[in-house]
């Protein structure tokens, strides 16, 4: 059986919003951390893969947060959105294509993470 939403989802818009950017987040830094580590430079790519791995952990809890309506949510937002501001600026570092797709799926997340901070403050 297929999971499917309700009309009546119980997540603000802003919510599902930022749930939807922190999984397509996950996913860019989960896909660029596996190329990097396909490159025949490798080492000079372990400061991306770090920050994808990191990135790819915070979104994943952050959403996770979102979908249980914790008490923490703003505060794992804006550590989510800090982490996504590192992964960014690093990938954007690198001219490869999952680099540049990862920083820009990082900046919607971290612009989604701070409209949940201002709008559930």
């Amino acid at each position: 059986m297929q999971y499917q939403e309700s009309a009546s989802a119980p997540y603000s818009p802003t919510i599902e919003a930022c749930i939807r950017a922190c999984s397509a987040c996950l996913r860019a830094c989960e896909y660029c951390a596996d190329a990097c580590l396909n490159t025949d430079m490798v080492q000079m790519m372990t400061e991306c893969i770090r920050t994808c791995r990191d990135c790819a952990d915070t979104s994943s809890l952050c959403l996770r947060f979102m979908a249980r309506n914790s008490d923490l949510v703003v505060e794992m937002c804006r550590v989510c959105a800090v982490a996504c501001d590192v992964c960014a600026e690093e990938c954007e570092q690198h001219d490869h294509d999952h680099c540049r797709r990862c920083a820009e799926a990082c900046r919607r997340c971290a612009e989604a993470c701070r409209q949940v901070m201002e709008d559930e403050a």
